[in-house]
């Protein structure tokens, strides 16, 4: 068991339990999500923009993904730093609903994109997904026109890494793509609960401790589908809880050899976010092969939710207790490695994993943005 007297490790140990209390939040909304949908004609056929900034966007990037193969062929994950700086190039008249995403609600993109939309987009509704009941998001709302769904206090991360704020806000805007059947959707949930218990485990823990002692000094996360969404998030936790010192990127599996496979040495650390789809899977097995010959990095991963069959050269593998119901939870815990690692890499550094940024070049809510009137 790792050391409790940080706000960032309690934030990642009780995301299982925070995903529960999120089920029921939307559960008990079930009636007024379901009627805000037909009030402001959403359906399969509507343009849809998910948004959020920095890790709020890789949210969108996940629920984007999920939205699409669930039949929402109009949706578009947009961050609203592009929305904010450039709006004529990211949106449309036609925009019929903005999926926005804010831990605090307070970032000063999140309120620009907010009323940036507004002014563009006539007929546009917002359904608003945020962690502070207390911030601008959650209290902008035009009656009837927009829907605000508050999150679980626990959710609102002290720390300055997102954590349970950003699988939360994930797993919330899944369960309202299935509003409609949600009841059926709490087994689910409560498997993905149960994968990320896996990775608190005291053996998981002690080999990312372990991980900690080599010489790394880049990390490449790889996932595809809404798993490459999650990689975004998992190559920024690690990247900001060592402030900066270890240089991370992500990519596809598929994506990774045109160029960015170049970075990957023997002081890197390359975690694999694994599909459990079999078609998928053939591609990512194909490349682990070839970065294991190839590249030959200082330390391996893989995380699926059933055991990839890969045992050489992978110092570890994080997989589900048993096989998961097919269902889009499952792709939350996987966030949890990235979590972990930049928690343990923090403190290997001498770094408070609360407050990371030595120099105060990132904090917990962006500062410093002028925002200009459109």
């Amino acid at each position: 068991m790792p050391r409790q007297d940080y706000y960032t490790i309690k934030e990642i140990f009780h995301q299982p339990k925070m995903w529960m209390d999120t089920y029921q939040i939307v559960l008990s909304m079930k009636e007024q999500i379901i009627e805000f949908f037909k009030n402001n004609g959403i359906d399969k056929k509507s343009e849809i923009i998910f948004t959020g900034a920095g890790t709020s966007a890789f949210v969108a990037d996940a629920a984007e993904c999920v939205w699409m193969r669930g039949g929402y062929a109009g949706a578009k994950s947009v961050p609203t730093t592009d929305i904010v700086s450039a709006p004529d190039y990211f949106l449309a008249r036609s925009n019929k609903l903005f999926v926005s995403f804010g831990r605090s609600g307070d970032s000063p993109e999140s309120v620009a994109a907010y009323n940036v939309a507004r002014k563009f987009c006539d007929d546009a509704s917002h359904l608003i997904i945020t962690c502070n009941a207390k911030g601008y998001l959650a209290n902008v709302a035009e009656p009837g026109k927009d829907l605000v769904i508050v999150l679980p206090e626990g959710t609102n991360d002290v720390g300055l890494a997102m954590t349970s704020s950003f699988s939360s806000m994930l797993m919330a805007s899944i369960l309202c793509m299935y509003i409609d059947d949600i009841e059926e959707q709490k087994d689910k949930v409560a498997a993905a609960a149960a994968f990320a218990e896996n990775f608190l485990k005291d053996d998981v823990i002690e080999k990312i401790k372990a991980a900690t002692t080599k010489n790394i000094k880049r990390a490449v996360f790889l996932g595809s589908g809404p798993l490459k969404g999650i990689s975004c998030e998992t190559h920024l936790k690690l990247q900001e809880l060592t402030d900066g010192q270890i240089m991370c990127s992500f990519d596809s599996f598929v994506g990774l050899r045109h160029g960015p496979k170049a970075v990957i040495n023997e002081e890197t650390l390359v975690v694999y976010l694994l599909s459990d789809e079999p078609y998928i899977r053939q591609y990512e097995l194909d490349l682990i092969d070839q970065v294991d010959k190839e590249n030959h990095p200082a330390v391996q991963i893989i995380v699926s939710t059933t055991p990839s069959g890969v045992a050489e050269n992978i110092d570890f593998e994080v997989n589900a207790p048993a096989p998961m119901p097919e269902n889009d939870c499952r792709f939350v815990p996987y966030v949890l490695i990235g979590q972990l690692l930049g928690y343990h890499f923090s403190l290997s550094k001498g770094l408070n994993p609360d407050t990371p940024s030595v120099r105060g070049t990132i904090s917990r809510v962006v500062k410093g943005v002028t925002i200009y009137e459109y």
